[in-house]
């Protein structure tokens, strides 16, 4: 499978199949416990391959993984919290929403080195008000339904998500490799994935079923991200970019035939705005990933 399609369309599959598996395994286990199997398991795949390539665990920045591991463990704290606690498809928008928190984080910077040496593109700033408004229309149910914590919880998710796919940049553009970057990700998750789950009182038990969605978990989120990956470092960004929204769409069939998720054509609208402003902001920001600095699930 070496089309960047094909790639980010599966990726994008794989990745809403972990959110279905989040979901009914929150039904069990707390957010700090889903963390941590989803971060053992990574680990020990990305430790495999690692291992299987020769590639060194030392690494000459380890303040840049941490900092790295630090806002993307806990975006990935916050998402699978927002998932056990909100429609499927409404968690994985807000999620999704780390582009125009990128374009924001550019049109602020530019605000703050002043129009004549940042520049202000007003496409730019078209696009994130989009987005915004497109999560005004989304959230416009949950807080009908007095779900606003767990909105705004999954909309700091794809805050910090954003935060921690600009540092994954920085490891790229270093020369750290993708593989290791995962890894100490996955280092990350265990470690805080343990501390909440001892805080919230300890692990729960297991089931077969609840051991099986753990690992499908893992796995999936895994696969997922290397399937990312490659996309990313074969594909034009654009292209890949747009197809990475599809998880939206799976996530939004997934939530109203397992989960009998209610969805107004207001949030479909705030949805489809959201995808429309993430595009446009990844074609504005006219950036060109390389395959060691590419996106991940956070």
């Amino acid at each position: 499978m070496n089309s960047p399609t094909l790639l980010m369309v599966v990726s994008s599959l794989l990745f809403a199949l972990m959110g279905v598996c989040v979901k009914f395994a929150s039904a069990q286990y707390g957010a700090g416990e889903l963390v941590f199997y989803r971060s053992l398991v990574g680990l020990l795949l990305m430790g495999t391959v690692l291992r299987a390539r020769g590639v060194s665990l030392r690494t000459p920045v380890p303040a840049m993984h941490f900092w790295r591991s630090a806002s993307g463990v806990t975006a990935l704290c916050m998402w699978f919290y927002a998932i056990g606690n909100l429609p499927l498809a409404t968690a994985m928008t807000l999620n999704y929403m780390s582009s125009v928190w990128i374009a924001l984080f550019l049109v602020g910077g530019a605000v703050l080195l002043g129009t004549e040496r940042g520049g202000i593109d007003g496409r730019l700033v078209a696009a994130v008000l989009a987005g915004f408004a497109g999560v005004a229309m989304v959230l416009r149910p949950t807080i009908a339904q007095q779900q606003l914590w767990h909105g705004v919880v999954g909309l700091g998710s794809g805050l910090l998500a954003a935060v921690a796919y600009l540092q994954v940049t920085a490891l790229g553009r270093v020369g750290e490799s993708g593989a290791r970057v995962v890894f100490y990700f996955s280092v990350g998750g265990l470690v805080a994935g343990a501390a909440l789950t001892v805080l919230a009182g300890g692990p729960h038990g297991h089931t077969w079923r609840g051991a099986g969605l753990l690992l499908a978990i893992g796995v999936l989120a895994t696969l997922g991200q290397w399937m990312m990956t490659r996309a990313y470092a074969t594909g034009a960004t654009l292209g890949v970019a747009a197809l990475q929204y599809l998880g939206i769409a799976y996530s939004f069939g997934f939530g109203v035939w397992l989960f009998d998720d209610p969805m107004t054509p207001l949030a479909l609208i705030g949805m489809l705005l959201i995808v429309a402003a993430g595009v446009a902001a990844t074609l504005l920001r006219g950036q060109t990933p390389r395959s060691d600095a590419t996106p991940t699930e956070t």
